[in-house]
Parts: C-alpha cells; sequence; structure tokens
C-alpha cells in the first residue's frame, strides 16, 4: 500500500482509539447508584472498542467507493472528507454512548477533564481536517488523560 493510504488507514484507527467521551452530569444523577470506576473503564472500553471496528469498516466503504487501493492514492480532498464524514461523527457517537454512563461517584472532575479536551479535539477537527491529515493529532491531550485514568482502548494512539 501506498504510504499516504496507509497513512490516512492509521489515522482514522487511532483517533477512533483514542475517544473518550462525556462521563458525568447528567443523566446518572437520578438514578440509583453511581457506576464504579472499573465498571465505567470496562464499558466506555467496548464502546471504543465498537466505534473503532464501525470506523474502520466505513473506511474501508469509502476507500471502496472512492477507488482507493494500493495504487491510487486519496487525494488530499478525499482525506479530509474521510476526516470530516467518518472520524468526526464516529468520534461524536462514540462520546454520546460514554456519556450515557455516568461519571463514577468522586470521579467526576478528572472524567470532565476528559471530555473537554476530547470536544476540543473533536472540534478542531471539524473546524479543520486538515490538521489530522497532517500529522497533527487534535485528540491528543483526551487520549493521555484517558490513559492517565485507565482507559485502554479508548486511549489508544
Amino acid at each position: 500500500m501506498s504510504k499516504p493510504f496507509i497513512a490516512l488507514l492509521a489515522a482514522l484507527a487511532a483517533i477512533s482509539m483514542i475517544v473518550v467521551g462525556c462521563g458525568g452530569g447528567g443523566d446518572s444523577s437520578s438514578d440509583s447508584a453511581s457506576i464504579s470506576k472499573a465498571r465505567f473503564v470496562k464499558q466506555a472500553d467496548a464502546i471504543c472498542e465498537k466505534g473503532t471496528k464501525e470506523n474502520q469498516a466505513e473506511f474501508e466503504e469509502f476507500a471502496k467507493e472512492n477507488g482507493l487501493s494500493e495504487k491510487k492514492e486519496p487525494t488530499k480532498a478525499q482525506q479530509e472528507e474521510a476526516v470530516t464524514e467518518i472520524v468526526a461523527p464516529g468520534v461524536q457517537k462514540q462520546i454520546e454512548e460514554i456519556d450515557a454512563l455516568g461519571a463514577p461517584e468522586g470521579d467526576e472532575k478528572q472524567v470532565e477533564a476528559i471530555v473537554a479536551a476530547v470536544e476540543d479535539g473533536v472540534e478542531e477537527i471539524e473546524d479543520d481536517p486538515a490538521a489530522l491529515t497532517e500529522g497533527e493529532n487534535p485528540l491528543a491531550k483526551g487520549s493521555k488523560l484517558a490513559k492517565e485514568y485507565g482507559l485502554q482502548a479508548c486511549g489508544e494512539e
């Protein structure tokens, strides 16, 4: 495979895996008990693993639809389209699913920091998809915080 094609595929896979989203706030406060940290980590990582597989399948379909292969490199416009059409919505979906988990009691501030960093990264991706295709990682801070919190699938780079 060509380097740009591999780079785009790797970037999409990496971004899909570093996402951690909104835990905290709304829905869990009216529920009977807060989610434990172990359960939060397990469920959030499962959401990220599922999201990664979905994004990879979407990218493969995108590549097929656009005639991308080892011999046909994606254009810059195609790379940016993949980021805008696959990565950003995939990240947003994972954020929403993780949001529904709620934050573990006592860890609200840590989860909020992860959420804020990831949301800032998503906004940057939406505003400038070229940043991701040019080797920057707008979600690096969120990934670092996720890893420090104990997430694995959601904090990979």
